[in-house]
């Protein structure tokens, strides 16, 4: 069977971790890869395991991402199964995890999907690639969390060894079919 990974990525760098798991989980199986904002009816059938990452603007998820999982919940439920977050907050290290990042573990409490393995990892600053609203919003946001202020800047914060960690667990779990 093969595993779907759904991303919902404002800026990339999601839709880079979910391709850079997929290219790691090849070796053992199929992979399909999909914008969770472009997907409408799934063949769950051909899936055993499911991965959804999703990117935090503004100290929020894109609706989509609720909104699909209340839709699927069933499916996502009979299935081996994880969550990321993506987001600015977890290049510190202790904001690194479910437990220790706000954003995440907000949501995962107010879900009703309880995915087998979640993981948060640090996300990438592009200010060249932000319009001057987001620029500056982020620029501000970044004045107060003590980060990189220089809007010619761009850094990527993402802890490729972590990321590849957890598509190992991710890879690993047991099926439920």
């Amino acid at each position: 069977m093969k595993a779907l990974i759904l991303f919902s990525s404002r800026d990339g760098q999601t839709r880079q971790i979910a391709f850079y798991i997929a290219n790691l989980l090849k070796e053992q199986r199929e992979c399909d890869v999909f914008n969770i904002q472009h997907v409408d009816d799934i063949d769950w059938a051909q899936y055993d395991r499911v991965l959804i990452g999703a990117s935090i603007r503004y100290g929020h998820f894109q609706p989509v991402v609720a909104k699909f999982v209340k839709r699927h919940l069933n499916a996502l439920q009979q299935r081996a199964s994880g969550f990321f977050s993506v987001n600015l907050t977890a290049r510190k290290p202790e904001k690194r995890t479910p437990q220790t990042n706000a954003y995440t573990r907000k949501f995962l409490l107010q879900s009703p999907w309880e995915p087998d393995c979640c993981a948060v990892f640090a996300g990438a600053l592009r200010y060249p690639l932000y319009g001057f609203f987001d620029r500056t919003m982020i620029q501000l946001i970044m004045r107060m969390t003590k980060g990189e202020t220089d809007t010619s800047k761009e850094i990527e914060y993402t802890d490729w060894q972590q990321v590849s960690r957890f598509a190992h667990e991710f890879a690993e779990l047991p099926s439920k079919l």
